[in-house]
């Protein structure tokens, strides 16, 4: 349900598969990681601290960066995402042969193989992998909680590879202007589709709140910036076991929502100052990249 003003209340009403049985198994409960209350994962020598933390399909890591800081992969089996949240964030990348400096906000895809992200400032950055990247889901905060497939989450199929192969690819966000029609700036690759939200100066009408579901898929909304509120119902089902009381979690940032399918969700921001949110799904959604404009990559990386 969308306010009419909304955008997304243009998308078709159906997101996903074609109709079947319905997934058997409790709807998982969501994942909520309040970073600045919790202790990081890790922390290195230098004093970068890095939170680890999951969905069934992908592993987010939120690190507060000290300058000079390298993150290495080797051998990375599929395509990852770099965010660099703030205006102040700045990194080196090291990929296919070549090196790019990114200062600002912006999105990142990083090829298959060898890369190396080197922080330039002591700013924050986020890193998306795929679980396939089994070292890091190993090390989540939450890796208890996907110890057993979540049935309702359809399983991850990347979307197809970039006609013009794996490359290095940084998408600069801040000079996107708003657009009438389209909702946020969205960019995809084969594994991943991040929508950078344009920034809510002040709270969220609370009769404009957008409740919503998704049929099979999760929402991973990483706020950034600003206080919120995350709203989420867990369907009834005929099994009074099964039923959860509502949720309403006020979190400020960083922080991390893993909203799982059917729950009935919104987000309200609820800060006085600036409120950003980055929302993530894990592979990229049919129903977003269906809309002619709102992805602003789609020419790199065709849909299925």
């Amino acid at each position: 349900m969308y306010d009419k003003t909304d955008a997304r209340a243009t998308l078709a009403t159906a997101s996903g598969p074609a109709p079947g049985p319905a997934p058997k198994g409790r709807v998982a409960a969501p994942e909520l990681a309040d970073f600045y209350r919790e202790e990081p994962q890790e922390t290195t020598a230098a004093g970068s601290r890095t939170w680890l933390t999951r969905g069934q399909n992908f592993v987010l890591a939120y690190t507060s960066a000290v300058a000079g800081e390298e993150f290495v992969r080797t051998g990375q089996p599929d395509e990852y995402v770099v965010v660099l949240p703030h205006d102040e964030s700045a990194v080196q990348v090291t990929a296919a042969g070549r090196t790019e400096t990114v200062t600002g906000r912006a999105v990142i895809v990083v090829p298959p193989g060898d890369s190396t992200v080197t922080a330039t400032a002591d700013r924050d950055l986020v890193r998306l992998f795929t679980s396939r990247s089994e070292d890091l889901a190993a090390r989540c905060g939450n890796a208890d909680s996907y110890a057993e497939p979540h049935p309702h989450v359809a399983p991850f199929a990347a979307w197809p590879d970039p006609p013009a192969g794996f490359d290095l690819r940084v998408y600069p966000v801040a000079d996107i202007p708003e657009e009438q029609g389209r909702f946020g700036r969205i960019f995809r690759c084969s594994t991943f589709m991040v929508n950078f939200l344009y920034p809510r100066v002040g709270p969220r009408d609370p009769s404009k709140l957008s409740p919503h579901h998704h049929d099979d898929f999760e929402q991973c909304s990483l706020a950034v910036g600003g206080e919120f509120v995350h709203h989420i119902r867990t369907p009834w089902t005929t099994d009074l076991a099964d039923w959860r009381e509502d949720v309403h979690h006020a979190c400020g940032s960083p922080s991390v929502a893993v909203i799982p399918p059917p729950t009935v969700h919104t987000t309200q921001a609820t800060g006085q100052g600036t409120n950003q949110l980055i929302d993530i799904f894990c592979p990229p959604r049919a129903d977003f990249s269906a809309k002619p404009g709102w992805v602003l990559n789609a020419e790199e990386y065709p849909a299925p």
